[in-house]
């Protein structure tokens, strides 16, 4: 790599620009060898056009294909400040109200003192045949505007910031972004997406921060705070975040300091030894009192008439199914829990139509858009999201449906209750009408949600809510290779393989593997196979499974591999494109706009000018660039992503560099995600491992401990 290098050029012409708008290709003009030919500029240059001048910071490389050019890995727009250099850029179409002929006329009357004419002078700009006093305002306020933008893009990356950082910083604050900065760059850091601590610490280092500033101490319990949160705790012990800012070099004093100085601002609360972001301890207050208003409620016996036609339809289901239904119709709440084969889907199917015979207007809903098309295929009525029957509205930042404007539902049954974290919980609660009944369906060996607080574990170890675990595996299902491996994962068991050479429904089959290259050079090998021997598409019909998203096994790396090896490119892609017709994409986020939801998987038919267009389900999907960063490849997935959901087939990816996520309930989870076939590869002490760790993964809540409290007062 040659040495980095710094300078200033002229934009000629975007060669190129990725779908997503980030990478860009550029030809421009060195200012200080102008009378050389130019050169091209690579990296992250959005929102750049022809005609600006940058100033850039990185390193020229030679590229096998496109030979030399410069990598850009940092931009600042700077003001042209040459003749010719302001023509090009008046001219060039960034100011609205110019173009060449016009910005050729200001600049042989001004000279390279142009653009101090229109930005302290504007009056003069009269002199110029054709413009007129409203004409010069309107061309002034625009320059003055992209010179504005050019300096605060210029300031905030001067302080070590990348080019996408510092224009999320700037969309956010606008002007007032200097100021923000400098007066607490670790309140940016809490209040622009994607600035972690470290971020923040460096723009306070640049701008002469010490190391004991109060604003720091602040700053670190509020991250460790959100980190806290991402990794599905509801708060962090004091001792914990002691510790913690001890890593981060913030002296305990000062920390103890920051809590109180933040309590009193109550950006954080204390309860007892737990310090709570404000939204999580009201969440776990409200599911508390709400549940516990559900438990209190007087118990209903069925309508008399409904007696006789409630045990003819339920004479074909066992004693706990036919007790499940009795639970849902006659109290305020049900938690419903079973494993793979136990019935659940069966008896879910159950209530809802005896609550249907009972003229009851029932609600299906799920955390997730495959969980909620799940549910409906199993009742035959219509399920949605959490998000979509609270009714989110993405502008307003809120949901619809509240205490103010309830759900109009006689009970409410939301499945994949493990995937329930404490806020979402709460927003559903609010949102029941006081008439309403709930039943939550999970399954609590599966992994806990992503969002904080772990609401199904923690109702069901607080023993308050009325609860029935389906434990009978019927006969049918135990055929199943899959589920008896499932059952055997619980028990601490190595899942036991189906026999070699078995073709049968619910296989399950043990690949062994040691390196990532091996375990990777078989994936791809294993796929092509089950397409020959089991017909199963393996971009439709099979989704890899693995424990991590970074690192040689990780879903990026693996989604990279099998991208190129299922669906290669049919000729020469341009630099810097993420997707292929043909890709196996998932939707990471809801989108209200679209009707997508998180977790929602479609196939991309075409990629024409810029844009996606992606197939799912039945509909067509258009991704422009700014929308392009909520889709991903998902040849391969984490665990985490496709909770809620089931495929024909799964290949679990495992290795000890996962060593830290391999747990019981991960392995779980991955497997019962497969109907038709399940095949692990890896590394045998890996599955050794995942199967000996019982342990899922603490998490910080009090809500049991509140529901236990509040059932004896």
């Amino acid at each position: 790599m040659e040495r980095e290098q710094a300078f200033s050029a002229i934009v000629d012409e975007i060669v190129y620009r990725s779908p997503d708008g980030r990478f860009s290709v550029l030809r421009a003009t060195r200012e200080d060898t102008a009378h050389e030919p130019g050169i091209t500029i690579v990296g992250e240059l959005s929102d750049v056009s022809p005609g600006e001048t940058l100033r850039v910071r990185g390193h020229f490389e030679r590229h096998a294909s496109h030979g030399l050019r410069f990598r850009a890995e940092s931009f600042a727009p700077v003001t042209p400040h040459t003749q010719s250099g302001i023509a090009r850029y008046l001219g060039s179409g960034l100011i609205p109200g110019i173009g060449p002929a016009l910005a050729l006329r200001l600049t042989n009357r001004f000279g390279d003192k142009t653009l101090d004419v229109i930005t302290k002078q504007s009056s003069r700009l009269r002199e110029v045949p054709g413009i007129g006093a409203q004409r010069a305002l309107a061309i002034a306020e625009a320059v003055r505007a992209r010179h504005a933008d050019a300096e605060l893009l210029s300031f905030l990356q001067g302080l070590g910031l990348g080019p996408a950082t510092a224009r999320r910083i700037a969309r956010t604050y606008g002007a007032r972004a200097p100021q923000q900065v400098r007066d607490d760059p670790y309140l940016v850091a809490e209040q622009v997406a994607g600035i972690g601590f470290r971020t923040a610490d460096n723009m306070a280092r640049m701008l002469g921060y010490a190391l004991d500033d109060p604003r720091r101490a602040a700053g670190a319990v509020l991250h460790l705070l959100g980190k806290a949160a991402d990794a599905g705790h509801s708060f962090l012990r004091e001792s914990e975040l002691l510790r913690e800012a001890q890593a981060l070099a913030v002296p305990e004093a000062r920390v103890r300091t920051a809590i109180i100085e933040l309590g009193a601002r109550e950006l954080v609360f204390a309860d007892g030894d737990a310090i709570y972001a404000p939204p999580l301890l009201q969440a776990e207050q409200v599911v508390t009192a709400r549940l516990s208003a559900l438990v209190r409620r007087k118990r209903r016996e069925p309508p008399a008439a409904a007696e006789a036609a409630l045990e003819t339809n339920l004479a074909e289901f066992s004693p706990d199914q036919r007790r499940a239904v009795r639970m849902s119709l006659e109290g305020g709440v049900l938690v419903l829990t079973g494993g793979p084969g136990t019935g659940k889907t069966t008896t879910v199917r159950a209530i809802v139509n005896a609550h249907h015979a009972l003229e009851r207007k029932v609600l299906l809903c799920a955390p997730t858009g495959r969980a909620a098309k799940r549910l409906k295929d199993a009742t035959g009525h219509d399920a949605q999201t959490l998000h979509r029957l609270l009714e989110w509205n993405p502008r307003t930042n809120r949901f619809a449906r509240d205490p103010s404007s309830p759900l109009d539902a006689d009970l409410v049954l939301c499945d994949e209750a493990s995937m329930l974290d404490v806020q979402l919980a709460q927003r559903l609660f609010e949102a029941l009408p006081p008439r309403a009944a709930l039943v939550l369906v999970g399954d609590p060996d599966q992994l806990p949600p992503v969002g904080p607080g772990p609401v199904l574990r923690e109702v069901l170890a607080s023993g308050v809510a009325p609860t029935l675990r389906l434990r009978e595996v019927f006969r049918q299902a135990e055929a199943s290779r899959i589920v008896r491996a499932a059952h055997q994962i619980l028990r601490g068991e190595v899942p036991e393989p189906s026999p070699s050479g078995s073709r049968s429904h619910g296989d399950v089959h043990v690949i062994r593997a040691r390196t990532p290259e091996a375990i990777r050079e078989l994936l791809v090998t294993s796929l092509r196979r089950m397409q020959q021997v089991f017909a199963l598409d393996p971009i439709r019909d099979v989704q890899v499974l693995t424990p991590m998203r970074r690192g040689p096994l990780g879903s990026e790396a693996l989604n990279t591999l099998l991208q190129d090896a299922l669906n290669p490119a049919p000729g020469l892609v341009p630099e810097g494109a993420r997707f292929r017709p043909g890709d196996k994409v998932m939707q990471l986020k809801n989108d209200y706009d679209r009707e997508v939801w998180n977790g929602d998987l479609g196939e991309v038919r075409r990629v024409d000018a810029g844009i996606v267009f992606v197939e799912m389900g039945e509909r067509s999907v258009s991704y422009e660039p700014d929308a392009q960063p909520a889709l991903t490849l998902a040849y391969a997935s984490t665990v985490h992503k496709v909770q809620g959901s089931e495929f024909p087939a799964v290949v679990i990816v495992l290795h000890p560099s996962h060593f830290m996520t391999l747990s019981r309930p991960l392995l779980y989870t991955a497997l019962t995600r497969a109907k038709r076939l399940a095949v692990i590869l890896g590394d045998p002490r890996a599955l050794s491992r995942a199967v000996a760790n019982a342990e899922s993964k603490k998490l910080n809540s009090k809500l049991a401990e509140r529901l236990a409290r509040a059932a004896v007062s």
